[in-house]
């Protein structure tokens, strides 16, 4: 079986995001948040992704070093692949920045501008000059270069001045640097004229007011001299240092696993650099010395044609006072199927609901623990937290809950990367509530998206569930494409009592009735799935699978589609992201159809429809198609048997293979293809589509609700 290498799968990803930064069709500082978005991407990138591969490229396990992954890349040839396409959409991005997105914000009047000397009049300096006194200079640490110790420890991730200083009295030089803490915004607005109008004329007229956007590294720069008394700073040069942030938990022997993660966060400040960052301009003999000093060899080396940590644009993307250079917002609509003056464990006992986010509010979900948390008669939440918005209502909710005496359990994962710090945080505040506290599972991570509330019902116990493709994270719910279904079946309730049961008390995640558990039974049921719609097409039926995930990289997963499709199963995926499968022309793999949305959501559901025979058996899922979800993770794939339920999860799938006009098709050689309208086709966008529908639908329900007229009648 031939397969895509998952590093280079994941870059081709990215290129698809940068893509939408080149839409000359959307307004300009949507773009600039695109371009944003690569360079963020990028930065996790090479933090896990290649500080991982740099771990064991330079490892002393000699299997290890020499071991290719499926593709027949070892680590080696995957970081030299690696780094020659990352430099190539490097410059892509600046040439982007440079010839496109700077002269069109320029036109529009917000210009982001290296600072130089002659660049601002004597009372916009002095006026800069006191910012960088009052709001700079206290919060800056020039650290120290002493070349017969140890290298001062330079931080990840943030832009760094490297000064190169000589003393006035003996004219020795020396080298120190000024780390520019985050706390300080990365762009100073200054007002100025704009070019060929009369300064005197411009203080009459706002609107010939140019916005000067001036990067924190370029004051620095300019007025950092007074930084060293008796010093002149003969050089200097913004960088920025990327380590390796895969830091791997030892959890076997681990007594205190909250202990052990605050050493692993620690740790990832003095990881292994696996990328230097600066100038192309930068002064020759300064990043000679400053290479020698962080004893950075060429591979780490990576010039940019711009300012760095283009990621910082997204500050720019959302500054206020610009909406007319964004997209209108489209704003989460109500779901029709739910009332807001009924109780919604009324509405649940009455009928399942399947959420559509963010076309449809992630408020049903908040209120299913708002309400819980205020209702007499719950008596137990059970919840799994991944990742959490900043302000949590749901975290509140929680609170609430246990101080006003409810059992409350919460399995919090510590180790959802780059999030460990705020849910340590996380957990203390609900442990001091009085909520019973879990750490995840010991050499798993605790990926299942699962709420589970119990009440006592007239005596009786009934339990209401939530499960879900994506966090309970107000902030990502309004961005990210995810699917909710909440619901009051007995048999859902029952595998939610056996799956908290089994986390908690250190059971085995037996086989439910309805949830498919990972890592014990989702990859044998989602292999069996497949291996039945091959059997349906060799006996001459009708055999289709369509699925949609983030990524797909799972080679027992991929070699089983391959062999549906040669057997004459219809294939249709939907991927992201990462999409290690290799479709061909002929032998069969014809019959796989690989597609890519990217758009102003980030697409996170997962979700599958097998034909099965003309009955069709449709899922959601927390997991993607990945080895690590599916054999290190705790996971759920939800049957989705209501009627109402599957005919939207039905429709949620197909609106994907009808966009013409922002979906790429991935090509055999991994690379992407724009798909194109047909000449006279209608253009069809599947999120325009997907908001449209969820606008009509609330709309006739208002309407709806607006001509209906329910009477009072005496109660007996």
């Amino acid at each position: 079986m031939s397969f895509i290498n998952r590093e280079l799968s994941w870059l081709e990803f990215n290129q698809r995001v940068l893509e939408q930064a080149k839409r000359h069709d959307l307004p300009i500082l949507e773009r600039l948040k695109f371009l944003a978005i690569t360079a963020s991407n990028m930065d996790e990138f090479f933090q896990v992704r290649v500080g991982g591969l740099q771990l064991i490229s330079s490892s002393e396990n000699s299997f290890a070093r020499h071991s290719p992954d499926t593709s027949g890349l070892n680590p080696a040839q995957q970081l030299a692949a690696i780094r020659s396409r990352a430099q190539t959409m490097s410059d892509d991005q600046y040439q982007l920045y440079n010839d496109e997105l700077l002269p069109a914000l320029t036109k529009e009047r917000l210009s982001i501008t290296k600072l130089t000397k002659d660049l601002l009049s004597p009372a916009q300096s002095q006026q800069l000059l006191t910012k960088f006194q009052e709001s700079i200079y206290p919060l800056l640490t020039p650290l120290a270069h002493c070349p017969e110790n140890h290298s001062p420890e330079l931080p990840a991730m943030q832009i760094i001045l490297a000064c190169e200083l000589q003393n006035n009295q003996d004219d020795s030089q020396r080298v120190a640097f000024i780390p520019v803490p985050e706390s300080i915004p990365r762009f100073t607005p200054i007002t100025a004229p704009r070019a060929g109008i009369d300064n005197h004329l411009s203080q009459k007229n706002s609107s010939s007011q140019q916005q000067l956007m001036i990067p924190v590294e370029d004051i620095i720069s300019t007025y950092g001299e007074t930084l060293f008394p008796d010093e002149k700073l003969i050089s200097s040069m913004p960088f920025r240092l990327t380590r390796n942030s895969d830091i791997a938990l030892e959890e076997e022997n681990t007594l205190d696993l909250a202990g052990e993660m605050k050493e692993v966060l620690a740790a990832r400040k003095h990881g292994q650099t696996v990328r230097l960052e600066y100038n192309h301009q930068a002064p020759s003999a300064l990043t000679q010395k400053l290479k020698a000093i962080l004893n950075t060899g060429s591979e780490q080396v990576c010039e940019v044609y711009g300012p760095l940590a283009l990621s910082d644009l997204m500050s720019l993307a959302f500054s206020s006072g610009y909406d007319h250079l964004r997209r209108q917002p489209w704003e989460p609509q109500p779901s029709p199927s739910l009332d807001p003056s009924t109780s919604i464990f009324d509405t649940l006992a009455a009928k399942d609901i399947l959420l559509h986010h963010p076309y449809e509010s992630f408020d049903p979900v908040i209120r299913l623990l708002e309400e819980a948390a205020e209702d007499p008669a719950t008596v137990a939440i059970k919840q799994v937290l991944y990742r959490t918005a900043p302000s949590s209502r749901i975290i509140n909710a929680l609170i609430k809950a246990a101080q006003r005496g409810k059992q409350v359990t919460v399995i919090i994962e510590l180790k959802a990367r780059f999030d460990e710090a705020r849910n340590l945080m996380r957990a203390d505040e609900l442990h001091r509530a009085g909520a019973q506290i879990v750490y995840g599972v010991k050499g798993l991570k605790t990926h299942a998206k699962i709420c589970l509330v119990i009440r006592n019902e007239e005596g009786l116990l009934k339990r209401y569930v939530h499960l879900g493709t994506g966090n309970y994270n107000e902030a990502t719910s309004r961005i990210y494409t995810d699917i909710s279904y909440l619901t009051a079946r007995p048999a859902y309730g029952a595998d939610a009592s056996l799956f908290f049961n089994a986390l908690t008390g250190r059971s085995k995640l037996t086989r439910f009735q309805k949830l498919i558990a990972a890592p014990t039974q989702m990859k044998p049921r989602i292999l069996e799935l497949i291996a039945a719609e091959a059997q349906r097409a060799t006996d001459g039926q009708k055999a289709s699978i369509t699925a949609k995930v983030n990524s797909l990289q799972d080679p027992e997963i991929i070699t089983a589609l391959q062999e549906a499709a040669r057997c004459g199963v219809k294939i249709r995926l939907n991927i992201r992201g990462i999409c290690c499968l290799q479709t061909g022309t002929s032998d069969g793999l014809e019959n796989i159809r690989i597609i890519s949305v990217i758009d102003r959501y980030l697409e996170h559901a997962r979700a599958f429809s097998f034909h099965h025979g003309g009955r069709p058996l449709l899922y959601i899922a927390s997991a993607d198609w990945m080895t690590r979800n599916l054999d290190k993770r705790v996971e759920l794939m939800i049957p989705i048997e209501d009627p109402a339920s599957k005919k939207r999860l039905h429709h949620i799938l197909e609106a994907a293979f009808i966009d013409n006009s922002n979906s790429y098709e991935i090509t055999p050689d991994g690379t992407s293809r724009k798909t194109q309208p047909e000449k006279g086709s209608k253009r069809i966008n599947m999120q325009e589509s997907l908001q449209q529908l969820a606008e009509n639908a609330a709309r006739r329900h208002a309407h709806q609700s607006s001509t209906t007229f329910e009477p009072h009648t005496p109660i007996d």
